[in-house]
């Protein structure tokens, strides 16, 4: 990975940072739901703050489709925001032209604004350069905190951060960090565990596994498609028979480039798609013609359990059944467990990211004990997937 300045490289006292942070939380009316992104940048904030910046949040809201729609201000936000960071946070009601400025002039070292939703403008999405100038005239520094945005090229993710000095922002280099750790310069034996419902969304990810990973655990409804293309029967379970070639290519390529491929030797099967439906376990190669496979079964906890026992680094995206519905939820809930208990004892890192992932391991009550967890969605995934990602390549640009 290129090398990227962090806050240990700048003095920002008395200076105009702009920071990028991710504020697109979860609400229910106008309380948030789920703060685990407003911590997430408190360390940065509160630290500027506390070194005497004058600092400015831009952050996204939704999508308002470039035009203001003020049930998607980011004035819901500031309530909890202040809360998090336990200080006054003022508020523009705009992040460009004469509000933004008169609200930034008024700044003294220590204070923070936020700025109103970027996607209220259109030169947002289109990383217009106009609208990237304008909102790099607010500051003297730029900050990008938002991993979970950086793999968009947007004028406050990949604009700005051209045109000002930047710098990676706490959460932004704890992500870089465990990211770089994971499969840029990982401990081997490496192990990836991939699940989730289908093939065809995770294409590029696991062409990218198989050549940067020791061993790639299938799990999840995909792991069906590469069943069936070893000629199982899987009965009703869920399968993109359209992409049983690309299955296989992927297991020859695994070969070519020596990467072991695991996939479910016994399932949990049932006939209907329900919590608590009556369910047995059989060999992955025995399921019946009106069953469904919605978990991975004991010997194939017992085999992944196995290959991870023997691994230094394991990543992880995706569950192996359907999570979200007992008794199914078993599966995931062992490995992670298992996962868990090799970090704990200082013989595994383990990052593990994406939506359903995250849900999973908190469910299993163990996110705690991983090495590091994302929240970044899209953008965990697109770097595990081998792309560049605007938003990091801009802090590594020389300006």
């Amino acid at each position: 990975m290129a090398a990227y300045k962090t806050l240990d490289d700048v003095n920002v006292a008395g200076k105009r940072v702009l920071v990028r942070v991710d504020l697109n939380v979860p609400m229910d009316g106008a309380r948030v739901t789920d703060d685990t992104r407003l911590r997430a940048v408190a360390p940065t904030i509160n630290e500027l703050a506390q070194k005497g910046a004058k600092t400015i949040l831009l952050a996204h809201f939704g999508r308002p489709k470039g035009k203001r729609d003020e049930s998607q201000s980011l004035k819901a936000i500031l309530p909890a925001l202040e809360q998090t960071l336990k200080q006054d946070v003022h508020f523009a009601d705009d992040c460009v032209g004469e509000a933004a400025e008169a609200a930034v002039t008024k700044l003294t070292p220590g204070d923070v604004l936020l700025l109103e939703n970027t996607r209220f403008h259109a030169g947002e999405e289109k990383n217009d350069p106009a609208f990237a100038e304008a909102l790099a005239r607010l500051g003297d520094i730029y900050v990008n905190d938002a991993f979970s945005a950086a793999h968009r090229a947007h004028a406050s993710t990949e604009g700005v951060a051209r045109l000002l000095p930047a710098y990676a922002g706490r959460s932004m280099q704890a992500e870089l960090d465990a990211l770089d750790k994971a499969l840029s310069s990982p401990e081997r034996p490496v192990v990836a565990i991939v699940g989730g419902a289908k093939v065809s969304t995770k294409l590029d990810l696991l062409g990218n596994l198989v050549k940067r990973v020791d061993a790639l655990v299938i799990g999840g409804g995909m792991a069906n498609t590469f069943l069936a293309a070893q000629g199982a029967e899987i009965g009703k379970s869920l399968c993109e028979r359209d992409l049983l070639d690309t299955a296989r290519e992927i297991v020859a390529k695994a070969g070519e480039a020596g990467c072991e491929i695991v996939l479910p030797v016994d399932g949990r099967v049932a006939k209907e798609f329900r919590a608590h439906a009556e369910n047995r376990v059989v060999p992955a190669t025995e399921v019946g013609a009106d069953e469904m496979i919605l978990d991975i079964g004991p010997k194939s906890v017992e085999r992944v359990a196995q290959v991870i026992e023997g691994a230094r680094t394991l990543v992880w995206n995706g569950p192996f059944g359907a999570f979200e519905m007992q008794p199914f939820d078993e599966g995931t809930v062992a490995v992670a467990q298992k996962a868990a208990a090799l970090t704990r004892e200082g013989r595994l890192l383990t990052v593990a990211g994406g939506g359903d992932t995250v849900a999973a391991l908190n469910a299993a009550g163990v996110a705690d004990d991983f090495s590091y967890i994302s929240t970044a969605g899209g953008a965990f995934l697109e770097w595990l997937e081998g792309k560049e990602l605007p938003g990091v390549a801009a802090l590594t640009a020389t300006k």
